[in-house]
């Protein structure tokens, strides 16, 4: 820091406190590998956040992305070029602005992000994956506060439209981690549980009949929050399986559109029926099936993943 940069700080601003922050600026930056080649690509950080925009917004155009990242519009211009070139952008008048274009990805600009995002979440995962759950928590939150604090009048983050995709590699293993994760600390079922959730999903991927099965993962905001499966139980029948939502995902009226997308493809398919087994305690999921039109039509007591439970069928004419 120099005399002149030091007489330029507030009486008020205690320069260890701004030594600190400079401190925690050159260690984070070494921590995410900022000064890196990004996520080992040949693009920028600007290149792949303006990626991330074009791949998550319902309606992308250029001057509010640039706006919201503070780009310049010629730099910024000049970046939508060359992604144009790549093949990986293409632009359609705008409905209601005609100074305005709507910037969508092809799919080929959507196959070079996918695996930069995926390299970004292994990364983040990576740097929590030394810390204890509490520890976990507690950064989180640092950082959260960090964030109100230093821009108080920023609106919460808007919510995106959920996007739900066929599953990528890494997501079915997710799939498993979700349900063992989230039924053992909600629910205190144990890891027979996860087994046969290993075990259902390892089936899926050997037997696989895309002609007649699916899986969608659902996504908010670039995460994955949600995952349901289609598969095929006879030539008539077809079984919706593995229906779960983060926590955070919840209350937004995605396990609904999971189950509606199901019950669509299954018709598309010209199954006659739908079935599916669950549990009498698993109350919100019971009620999204039983607003789809699904019938109870049996239930047994049965002793499963350490505890007494109610199993249950569920049927729905197509």
């Amino acid at each position: 820091m120099t005399m002149a940069t030091m007489s330029a700080i507030s009486p008020s601003v205690d320069t260890a406190a701004v030594k600190a922050i400079r401190q925690f600026n050159r260690f984070y930056t070494r921590q995410i590998g900022a000064l890196d080649p990004y996520l080992g690509s040949d693009m920028s950080l600007t290149d792949v956040r303006l990626l991330y925009e074009l791949a998550h917004r319902e309606t992308a155009v250029a001057s509010e992305i640039g706006r919201d990242l503070g780009l310049d519009a010629g730099y910024m211009s000049r970046i939508l070029r060359r992604f144009e070139s790549a093949g990986w952008l293409t632009r359609e008048p705008h409905a209601r602005d005609a100074r305005q274009s709507v910037l969508r990805l092809t799919e080929a600009g959507h196959a070079a992000f996918a695996p930069l995002q995926q390299k970004s979440r292994d990364e983040a995962a990576a740097l929590l994956g030394s810390l204890a759950p509490a520890q976990r928590q507690q950064l989180v939150q640092a950082m959260g506060t960090m964030q109100s604090l230093l821009d108080p009048a920023a609106p919460p983050p808007k919510p995106q439209a959920a996007v739900l995709r066929d599953p990528a590699p890494g997501d079915i293993g997710w799939v498993v981690q979700q349900h063992g994760e989230i039924y053992a600390r909600e629910y205190g079922w144990d890891s027979s549980f996860e087994a046969l959730v290993a075990q259902i999903a390892g089936e899926f991927l050997q037997k696989f009949q895309p002609e007649w099965e699916r899986c969608w993962i659902a996504e908010l905001n670039g995460e994955r929050m949600g995952s349901i499966f289609v598969v095929r139980k006879s030539a008539a029948v077809a079984q919706l399986r593995l229906l779960i939502l983060s926590p955070a995902a919840r209350g937004l009226g995605l396990g609904g559109k999971l189950v509606d997308e199901c019950i669509a493809f299954a018709r598309l398919k010209g199954y006659r029926k739908m079935v599916l087994w669950t549990n009498s305690g698993l109350t919100a999921a019971r009620s999204i099936y039983a607003r789809r039109g699904f019938q109870l039509t049996g239930s047994e007591l049965h002793e499963s993943y350490g505890k007494q439970l109610m199993g249950e069928t569920w049927e729905l004419r197509l």
